[in-house]
């Protein structure tokens, strides 16, 4: 395993998200590492972002994991709102943890019967694994590296979403706290949305957080409402969700658009 600090600040080096194609930001110091992982066969590399003070200070932090996670995609602006975020006092100091893509149609998708589905990527299905090695292999490697106080946030968009709905569901003791964007649950014949209600009945006792959004997209806010509604009947004590309905965004804006009040709802000091 190697580790590298990225540690100047790169303010006048600036280049294009990927994902949103709208928005052009810096890119703020990281650390970097890579993981042999024998989970899925392949090296990965992960980005670690400290907030302002974790040098000089001997506290402990929560972690934001997020897939989606390389320097050209969400990493630098997420890291930059935390930041700002922090440094205004709206949410605690918190260390973001990006996993770069390899193959993102193969770890962010569950299983599939789908003849469309299946057509998307030469392969598709590895979310089991892909959660196994976040789970087996990255959390004690962030652990043992960096002053960690054991709870942990997951936010993504898209296929992302999909993974952090198909985790909450699947595996809710895993996170603290689940934020998704526009999550595609149209996967599958959206197989989580009609197994929600049931998954719910198995829910853990601890307080769990979820704040999910969906936007104007035909094969996104259907499901998005139906999940919202799923999870109002459920009525858990120990569960707090915030569905935000974004009928006036589209899949390539939601996520910047409601960053803020998402990251502001699930980690502000108001929120526990």
């Amino acid at each position: 395993m190697t580790i590298s600090r990225h540690s100047i600040f790169i303010s006048m080096i600036f280049f294009l998200i990927t994902f949103s194609g709208q928005a052009q930001d810096a890119i703020p110091p990281y650390d970097s590492l890579v993981i042999q992982s024998e989970l899925l066969g392949e090296s990965r590399a992960i980005n670690i972002w400290t907030p302002p003070g974790y040098a000089i200070s001997k506290a402990s932090y929560p972690v934001l994991y997020m897939p989606d996670g390389a320097i050209t995609e969400d990493f630098p602006h997420i890291a930059n709102t935390l930041s700002e975020l922090i440094l205004a006092g709206k949410i605690p100091p918190t260390i973001l943890v990006g996993i770069p893509n390899t193959q993102r149609r193969r770890d962010l998708t569950g299983p599939t019967t789908v003849r469309r589905d299946k057509k998307i990527a030469p392969v598709v299905g590895g979310s089991t694994a892909f959660r196994m090695f976040i789970r087996d292999e990255l959390f004690p490697e962030i652990a043992s590296r960096y002053r960690t106080n054991g709870q942990k946030t997951i936010i993504g968009e898209s296929l992302a979403g999909l993974f952090i709905i198909e985790t909450f569901l699947m595996t809710p003791d895993m996170f603290d706290n689940y934020i998704a964007f526009d999550p595609s649950l149209w996967w599958n014949k959206h197989q989580l949305v009609n197994g929600a209600a049931e998954s719910l009945k198995h829910f853990p006792k601890a307080e769990k957080r979820l704040w999910f959004a969906g936007s104007s997209v035909q094969d996104i806010y259907p499901h998005t409402r139906q999940l919202a509604e799923i999870l109002r009947n459920a009525n858990l004590g120990n569960l707090k969700v915030n569905y935000s309905d974004e009928p006036g965004e589209k899949h390539n804006t939601i996520f910047r658009a409601t960053k803020v009040k998402a990251l502001e709802w699930t980690l502000g000091d108001d929120s526990r």
